[in-house]
């Protein structure tokens, strides 16, 4: 199956879509105001300790504090005296915790593991990481350990038995990647060479600079997905702008050494048009998705959970219910997962498939969604599929959405997706009218309001017309296009 990696930079922002058969399997937008923090380090300085929350919010340099667990801080506490002032190692036993000694104005060194979301800080954690190509240098946690994700048992063993052989510092952990499957030891002692002289010029970086200081910056969107997505099931890189080419030229030769040629410059007009990308894209941003049984799925996300419906919709094959359910169930399943990392949602997920009778076909709908979902770097937690058809997911939400970069809130209707109609607003009128008029002696009073609101108010005039003689007074409707439909303005 033919995969590409495709490249469009613009001024404002850079875009990378991951391509399958002609299909967008992913899709990500970097803007230079909405840069991502994730996976930075920085030299922090905490500024309250709340103990009930088991947490400290600690300040990283950034207008919003970052939040740590307690639980945390006495580890790094334990493993970073070294290049971290006012760290506090464990002493005699009976001792308090380090945890329980923090106090306000300590120093720790921390890495972003989850984006500031609304009116949330970003989350910080003491264990960080620093990903290379095939490894990832895990400075806390002296241990080497390969990744889940890897099943062959001769291969854990293989990967393992060659970073024994390398004699790697007793000071530093290491965790094999999933993209270092069959990869030589002259590769992954090529990464962990990188990887230690990187560290030991950060812990010198560490000591010079007071807190809050940022100690080590994640590559931006283009460098991270060549690194993390530049497989050998790739088989060529495009990229729009000639400056980005030589420069992902560089970074491959290191990183990726004979994959580098498959990197090619592309001289038309518009990538993504050329593609056919741009109205999958557009498509991302779409409530409704439909299958190509012509059912369909409707996502709806909202600040605590996203929502997935299933419909039948269009579904026109003449089969048995439970059958015909079951098909789309399968078939919606696999369109979930894809829908998740291309909208890159997280969280709490409720998914409402179609109802099944049978237990086998139920069974058998949550091993396609776990299938597919292994193919997803997040991390994800599926607890079952009940009776009724709902399946209850988390997904690792460390990003911000595409959606939420690409789009605000509705200024008109703040959200709701729906506003009041002109008939209960006409109504709202009179009711507002008639509250402002109560123990005032007025002649006259004017009332601004949207003309469709007035029309639907003439077309029942009498009522205007009662309060008028009830208050001895002259209403006047004074039209004003430019006003919210459920504005009322009485002077």
């Amino acid at each position: 199956m033919a995969k590409e990696i495709l490249i469009n930079v613009e001024p404002q922002e850079k875009r990378v879509a991951v391509v399958k058969d002609g299909v967008l399997e992913e899709f990500y937008i970097e803007r230079p105001q909405d840069k991502t923090i994730v996976s930075n380090i920085y030299k922090g300085k905490i500024e309250a300790v709340i103990q009930s929350i088991n947490g400290a919010f600690v300040d990283i340099g950034l207008p919003k504090k970052g939040f740590l667990y307690l639980s945390e801080i006495e580890e790094a506490f334990e493993a970073s005296e070294s290049h971290v002032p006012g760290a506090h190692q464990k002493e005699a036993r009976g001792r308090k915790s380090a945890a329980q000694e923090v106090k306000k104005g300590q120093e720790v060194l921390v890495q972003v593991v989850k984006e500031s979301f609304g009116t949330k800080g970003p989350r910080l954690s003491c264990h960080t990481g620093i990903a290379g190509r095939y490894l990832v240098l895990m400075p806390q946690d002296h241990q080497i350990g390969v990744s889940k994700r890897i099943e062959d048992e001769e291969e854990r063993k293989r990967l393992k038995s060659i970073l024994l052989e390398l004699k790697l510092p007793k000071n530093l952990g290491f965790i094999v990647r999933t993209v270092a499957f069959g990869k030589s030891k002259q590769e992954l002692f090529r990464d962990v060479r990188f990887l230690t002289k990187l560290w030991s010029r950060l812990e010198k970086i560490c000591n010079k600079r007071p807190a809050p200081s940022l100690i080590y910056e994640e590559y931006d969107l283009v460098l991270r997905v060549i690194r993390d997505s530049f497989t050998e099931e790739v088989e060529k890189i495009i990229v729009d702008s000639k400056s980005e080419f030589y420069r992902l030229q560089r970074f491959a030769r290191v990183f990726t050494g004979h994959l580098a040629r498959r990197l090619e410059f592309y001289r038309g007009d518009n990538l993504f048009e050329e593609k056919n990308i741009e109205k999958q894209i557009s498509r991302t941003f779409e409530t409704k998705v439909y299958l190509k049984s012509k059912a369909s799925i409707i996502i709806e996300p909202t600040e605590g959970l996203v929502v997935i419906d299933v419909n039948s919709g269009g579904f026109r094959e003449k089969i048995r219910q439970e059958e015909a359910a079951f098909k789309i169930n399968c078939e919606a399943a696999i369109e979930v997962a894809r829908q998740l990392v291309l909208r890159d949602l997280g969280g709490i997920i409720v998914i409402d498939f179609i109802d099944m009778e049978k237990e086998n076909h139920r069974r058998e709908v949550l091993n396609v969604l776990r299938a597919e979902l292994n193919k997803d770097r997040a991390k994800y937690d599926v607890l079952g599929i009940s009776k009724f058809g709902v399946v209850e997911m988390t997904r690792e939400r460390i990003h911000n959405t595409v959606q939420s970069l690409s789009y605000q809130l509705c200024p008109y209707c703040s959200g709701r997706g729906k506003i009041k109609s002109a008939v209960t607003v006409s109504i709202d009128v009179l009711k507002e009218l008639k509250k402002y008029l109560k123990g005032k002696a007025l002649k006259q009073v004017d009332i601004s309001l949207n003309p469709v609101v007035i029309e639907e108010l003439l077309k029942n005039r009498e009522h205007v017309q009662f309060i008028e003689r009830k208050f001895r007074i002259k209403v006047n409707l004074v039209p004003n296009a430019t006003l919210h439909i459920e504005e009322i303005r009485i002077s």
